[in-house]
């Protein structure tokens, strides 16, 4: 009997046993996994430097148009908004009243025309009469200062009838270059031009081509002077960089032109150089006082530049720098120096390898010094 009761409460305390260690098994501490982290490599190309800075469109040519006559206007020839060329009628002032006064001063200087040739014909018929002692000093003289007189007033006719013709041809006022008119600020029957200031009818403002202004820095000034210095270059040649700009609406830089002016002296008050380019803009995509982007290439492309994606970059006090996947797969936060954008991506001009493993994914999952998981990007991801 008791040799029954003792092998249950062996039997017991086994069982016992055996559950209390898979229970201690169970609550020992497992450490998590590394995390994962995308990684790639920096991409290699050769790289154009840019300047980069901003600006404003700016019409190649506006004029106010003016009444340059005194009187009604009698017709309007545009539409407010137009596209006009050179040379185009757009109104027309009570043109009848100048045409006869141009025929009134053509018919004196006419006149004065005929009033020469009479004293030119007296004068000669005086001095010969003169040789014969036929007439007397006198009347050769009177004959002199009368053919003088006549020739003054012809003159004198000469003039009224060039500013008769001028009067006439302002009286129609026509598009002095290509571009598109405001609306006018008359109307038909109007009174303009009586008075000391002239009335304006309309401005007119050429947008084809159109121009692109904007501000150097003196640092660059002088970086882009000392590349030139490397380069043989001259300022002319500076004419044959090319321009490229973009509304803040669009991406990159879409527009085309060439540089077309750099002023000669750095301004005191900003310490920037102003500088212009040009574009066709035949799609009339830029407007005066649009306020753009503009990047002009300077400086040698750089060969096989490393790049990495913008959204890679960290900044501290220290400045910027990488999360890289070192030995070991564990994590280093690098100081690098940045060249200029490209794109999605930027250029990394110092503190980088062209084998670094960059983490490009996952960032907030990786701390310096800590290991972890890293799988490589795929190229389509990058």
């Amino acid at each position: 009997m008791s040799t029954g009761r003792k092998l249950p409460l062996a039997a017991t305390a086994i069982l016992a046993a055996v559950a209390l260690a898979d229970c201690d098994n169970r609550n020992a501490y497992v450490p998590p996994p590394p995390p994962k982290v995308t990684v790639a490599t920096p991409h290699q190309r050769n790289v154009t430097l840019f300047f980069e800075g901003t600006g404003n469109a700016a019409a190649v040519n506006s004029a106010n148009l003016v009444a340059r006559v005194a009187g009604f206007v009698e017709s309007i020839n545009y539409k407010d908004g137009d596209i006009v060329k050179k040379g185009t009628l757009l109104f027309t002032i009570e043109p009848e009243i100048y045409k006869l006064k141009l025929e009134q001063a053509k018919a004196a200087e006419a006149a004065a025309q005929a009033t020469v040739t009479q004293t030119d014909a007296d004068y000669e018929r005086q001095a010969t009469l003169l040789k014969t002692s036929a007439a007397s000093k006198a009347t050769l003289d009177n004959a002199t200062a009368a053919r003088d007189t006549a020739h003054a007033n012809l003159i004198q006719a000469q003039v009224n009838t060039r500013l008769a013709e001028m009067n006439d041809a302002y009286a129609n006022v026509s598009a002095p270059f290509d571009g598109i008119v405001t609306a006018r600020t008359v109307s038909v029957g109007e009174y303009v031009g009586g008075t000391t200031t002239p009335t304006v009818l309309a401005t007119i403002v050429q947008i084809m081509p159109i121009y692109v202004n904007f501000n150097v820095s003196e640092d660059d000034v002088i970086r882009i002077r000392e590349d030139m210095r490397k380069h043989n270059l001259t300022p002319q040649d500076l004419k044959k960089l090319p321009l490229e700009v973009g509304l803040q609406t669009e991406q990159g830089y879409p527009h085309r032109g060439t540089l077309d002016y750099a002023a000669p002296t750095i301004s005191p008050s900003t310490g920037t150089l102003a500088a212009r380019g040009i574009l066709e803009n035949t799609d009339r995509a830029l407007l005066p006082g649009n306020f753009v982007r503009v990047r002009v290439p300077v400086g040698s492309p750089l060969e096989n530049a490393l790049l990495v994606p913008e959204t890679a970059l960290g900044t501290d006090q220290s400045g910027r720098y990488l999360l890289v996947v070192g030995k070991d797969d564990f994590v280093e936060q690098r100081k690098v120096e940045v060249g200029p954008p490209e794109g999605i991506e930027r250029v990394i001009t110092k503190g980088l390898a062209a084998d670094d493993r960059v983490i490009v994914d996952g960032l907030l999952r990786a701390i310096p010094g800590q290991k972890v998981e890293p799988h490589i990007a795929s190229t389509a991801a990058r």
